[in-house]
């Protein structure tokens, strides 16, 4: 099983930025993924999950309409596409599989599979 996430940076504040993680090795499609986040000194924490097949996703309240989290089962990709960046944005990102096919709760536990993470910066 393989993550590799992509896609992080250096940003100004207000500014868009696009992750993407390109997932092998596993029956992608039949897993719910989902990206977290891990600020320092701050424990790794839930951003946005999505059912297997697209139909559901899920955000944690603080980034609620500026992110929009997707799939393509196709080429075994996820996206987290990342509007109106805040400075408490800043973290390395890690996309993730979950455990069974189906979850019903998106934590950090559910996850059994992590990408290498990938680092954002927002400036003010």
């Amino acid at each position: 099983v393989q993550l590799q996430a992509f896609g992080g940076g250096l940003v100004q504040a207000g500014g868009s930025l696009r992750l993407s993680c390109a997932a092998s090795g596993f029956s992608f499609d039949d897993y719910a993924v989902g990206w977290f986040r891990q600020a320092p000194g701050k424990e790794r924490a839930f951003v946005a999950g999505i059912t297997w097949n697209g139909a559901d996703t899920y955000y944690t309240d603080s980034v609620k309409g500026r992110f929009t989290i997707s799939r393509d089962n196709a080429k075994n990709t996820m996206y987290l596409q990342m509007n109106s960046l805040k400075p408490e944005d800043t973290a390395v990102y890690y996309c993730a599989a979950s455990k069974t096919p189906i979850v019903n709760t998106y934590r950090v536990v559910d996850f059994g599979s992590w990408g290498q993470g990938t680092q954002v910066t927002v400036s003010s």
